[in-house]
């Protein structure tokens, strides 16, 4: 059995000079304590996907990510402990040949069957396997009867999971901006949708070349789990550090500074670019004085390997 979620998760002050200088205070949404093996948005976006698995008989689920994916890790994990079987759809048929890196290797030792496909074959099937029943049926030909889930876990149900990040958030006000990072949208369109009048919701996109397509996949989200679109929300595209999964050095040390200041270990390609966006942000007089930033940390860091 999979232990439970440790919820609500802490939400803590992060007072720093740099913001205070423009009026801007920071805390952190530490969704990175919910679950040691299924942590942050996964659980969230994992669990209501899992209860419909569940009431729907499924015995194998199957979902698509990247070399590193946290998503694949978790959904490994989480189906591992449930007694169910899972497929993974990894980006990149070179990888088969590859030495597993550490984050493969866990998915594979939770007892997730990875496999490895073409990019444009993995685009095709990542892209289109929720709206396009004709790939959804091949997906379920070639592996037999599974419960799809896309990339990133991100669908309606997902999003619904996701909005419980705002419930949490109970003294939230006109001066409020929740902050998360965006790879697929779930976390950020739940967010928006869980909001009360007044508070604000920024995502900052980990990816690039993603304007617009990020936006489009926000709002279909709202209106597959919702029924309407929200406007309390945007996403800020010009933080991604050169591309998904990239660490450039400025990116590094901002991290490695934040670290040092706070005493809180961060994710690089999610939380980094999240906390690092928001810095630059304020400095360019983005948020007017009194301005709140509540920064959700999706993630754990990755572990640090031996030789």
């Amino acid at each position: 059995m999979l232990a439970p979620a440790q919820l609500p998760t802490p939400l803590v002050n992060c007072p720093d000079e740099a913001l205070a200088r423009v009026g801007v205070e920071l805390r952190l949404k530490r969704d990175d304590l919910a679950h040691p093996l299924v942590p942050g948005n996964k659980w969230r976006k994992l669990t209501p996907n899992l209860e419909a698995a569940a009431e729907r008989g499924e015995t194998r689920l199957l979902t698509f990510g990247g070399a590193y994916s946290t998503h694949l890790r978790a959904t490994a994990v989480a189906a591992g402990a449930l007694g169910l079987e899972s497929v993974g759809l990894v980006r990149g048929e070179e990888l088969a040949r590859a030495p597993r890196n550490w984050s493969l290797r866990a998915a594979e030792a939770a007892g997730m069957e990875l496999v490895f496909l073409p990019r444009a074959e993995y685009r095709e099937a990542a892209g289109r396997c929720g709206t396009d029943p004709v790939v959804a049926a091949g997906l379920q030909r070639r592996f037999g009867p599974c419960l799809v889930l896309p990339e990133g876990g991100s669908n309606a149900l997902a999003a619904r999971g996701a909005a419980a990040v705002a419930a949490e958030l109970t003294d939230l006000g006109e001066r409020d901006v929740v902050c998360c990072p965006v790879g697929t949208g779930g976390t950020l369109a739940g967010i928006a949708a869980g909001l009360p009048p007044g508070a604000r919701a920024l995502g900052v996109a980990v990816l690039r070349g993603g304007a617009g397509y990020l936006e489009d996949e926000v709002t279909r989200l709202h209106r597959e789990a919702y029924g309407r679109e929200f406007g309390d929300w945007r996403i800020d595209h010009d933080h991604h550090g050169g591309g998904y999964g990239r660490v450039p050095a400025a990116l590094e040390e901002f991290a490695a500074g934040f670290e040092r200041r706070h005493g809180v270990a961060l994710e690089r390609r999610y939380v980094a670019k999240l906390l690092s966006a928001l810095y630059g942000l304020a400095a360019a007089g983005a948020f007017p004085p009194g301005t709140r930033l509540t920064a959700v940390v999706t993630g754990l860091p990755d572990p640090v390997e031996g030789p």
